[in-house]
C-alpha cells in the first residue's frame, strides 16, 4: 500500500517531487477505479453465489470480455 505525502505544518508546501509522486499515484489510482467500477456492470459479478474457487475464472472471463467489447 502506498500511502500520499502529507503537509508538516499548516502553512508549508510540499516539494515538487512529492507533488509529482502524488499526482502520479493518484492518477493510477483513478484508472484502477474506473476499470473495477467498468467491470462491475456485469451482472454475474453483482451477486456472485458460486465457489469462491470459480471467481478467478469468472473474472478472467469477464476481464476478457470487457477488452473485446473497448476494442469493438
Amino acid at each position: 500500500m502506498i500511502i500520499l505525502y502529507r503537509k508538516a505544518a499548516v502553512g508549508s508546501e510540499l516539494p515538487d517531487w512529492k507533488k509529482d509522486l502524488n499526482r502520479q499515484h493518484c492518477t493510477v489510482r483513478a484508472q484502477v477505479e474506473h476499470a473495477l467500477g467498468r467491470i462491475k456492470t456485469f451482472k454475474i459479478l453483482r451477486s456472485y453465489c458460486r465457489a469462491a474457487r470459480t471467481l478467478i475464472d469468472t473474472a478472467s472471463g469477464i476481464v476478457h470480455l470487457h477488452n473485446i467489447i473497448l476494442t469493438g
